[in-house]
């Protein structure tokens, strides 16, 4: 496929993921009322979201190298599309719970994927472009993602969440069928149980990808960790609207476009290797920020959003150059190597929000576990390039 296919493709089949959340964070305390329960509990829907998304890409990857890309993401996303249909028809909170599991279960699909067809076909520098493409793109949906919920549900309640999430599989099933040409040649025999064990074994064995993949963890999924605190804290705390929430995370999403066509200049003068430690730089940056506008400041749309944009900007500086390194070794293996990669960022995202949880108040878990993750991306980099000298 051409450079722009690739993108276009890949930032939508990857912004399934993020959208999903987006579009339901501002509905979360909503569903409190509308189910007449906890906020627990709606945010162990998230926490399942985050568990079926990190779970399921150990199979959805190896089955996109097994039966080939589109095929695994038409069946991911029908499964995506089967829990979308059950959140809207949902008479209980334990079958939103299910359904939230199978959409996440279903969404899998859409990084692994997306990685993968960028390594099928490109290398290196190249590769590293086509991802900060997608990153770019890939801003759009979740950025508009909190605002359409937030807008839809003032209008027309909860249950036209689920059916904007519903709309969003259609057209995505839609591309693949029509503009998804396989990057890769299937083979059946890597879905085997022993071929599994073997390749993720080769992972897992490889230091500078455990490294790469502790950066993506501790960076990226500060992103997903945060969305179960970020709508409690700015509607409960600050005073936000839910529509107000949905507004004001543009400014989230804003800072990760910005940061992505920032990187296009500076890939220039910097190069890669270089973009990426001004991007850790940034995320250390905004954890610090965290710690002090949670303890010293009281909580404001500018105190809690500002240290979350300078964070995110980093983010999108960090991700191209990091994916491109760590997958570079694994042709034979891209899905899986994508699959991994996404199950270590996404587990990270999941345990955060559990431990956040634990925690009680969304507030003080906002400024002690993210900040905590942020600094975790930047041990990982001192050890991935530390790896990175004794081999070259």
């Amino acid at each position: 496929m051409t450079t722009r296919r690739t993108a276009i493709l890949g930032a939508l089949l990857m912004a399934i993921g993020p959208i999903s959340m987006a579009i339901y964070t501002p509905a979360m305390p909503e569903l409190v009322k509308a189910f007449g329960t906890t906020e627990a509990a709606i945010k162990i829907s998230l926490a399942l979201y985050f568990a079926g998304f990190a779970l399921a890409q150990l199979v959805s990857g190896p089955a996109s190298d097994a039966f080939g890309r589109k095929v695994a993401s038409l069946v991911f996303l029908s499964i995506y599309l089967v829990g979308g249909l059950i959140a809207v028809f949902a008479p209980s909170v334990e079958f939103l719970l299910a359904a939230r599991l199978i959409q996440g279960i279903g969404v899998s699909v859409g990084m692994t994927v997306a990685r993968a067809i960028v390594r099928d076909q490109f290398i290196g520098s190249e590769a590293s472009s086509i991802l900060n493409l997608i990153g770019i793109m890939l801003a759009i949906g979740p950025a508009i993602g909190p605002t359409m919920g937030g807008l839809s549900l003032a209008a027309f309640g909860w249950h036209s969440v689920f059916w904007l999430m519903v709309g969003f599989g259609v057209i995505s099933v839609v591309a693949v069928v029509f503009f998804l040409r396989e990057t890769t040649v299937p083979d059946r025999k890597l879905i085997r149980p022993s071929n599994l064990v073997r390749a993720y074994a080769e992972l897992l064995r490889n230091k500078r990808f455990l490294f790469a993949a502790m950066i993506m963890a501790g960076s990226v999924g500060a992103l997903y960790a945060q969305a179960t605190m970020l709508s409690f804290i700015l509607i409960n705390e600050v005073g936000l609207t839910p529509t107000g929430f949905g507004l004001s995370m543009l400014m989230q999403s804003g800072a990760y476009f910005s940061g992505s066509v920032a990187l296009r200049f500076l890939v220039k003068i910097l190069g890669d290797r270089h973009s990426a430690i001004l991007g850790l730089c940034c995320s250390g940056i905004g954890g610090t920020l965290m710690i002090l506008s949670v303890f010293f400041l009281e909580p404001s749309f500018i105190t809690i959003m500002g240290p979350v944009a300078v964070a995110t900007f980093g983010i999108a500086l960090i991700t191209p150059y990091i994916v491109t390194a760590a997958m570079a070794p694994f042709p034979h293996i891209a899905g899986s190597a994508s699959a991994m990669m996404g199950f270590i960022q996404m587990s990270s995202g999941f345990i955060a929000g559990v431990v956040a949880s634990l925690i009680g108040s969304p507030l003080l878990a906002f400024g002690t576990v993210i900040p905590f993750m942020e600094f975790m991306a930047i041990a990982g980099y001192i050890g991935f390039a530390s790896f990175t000298r004794k081999t070259a």
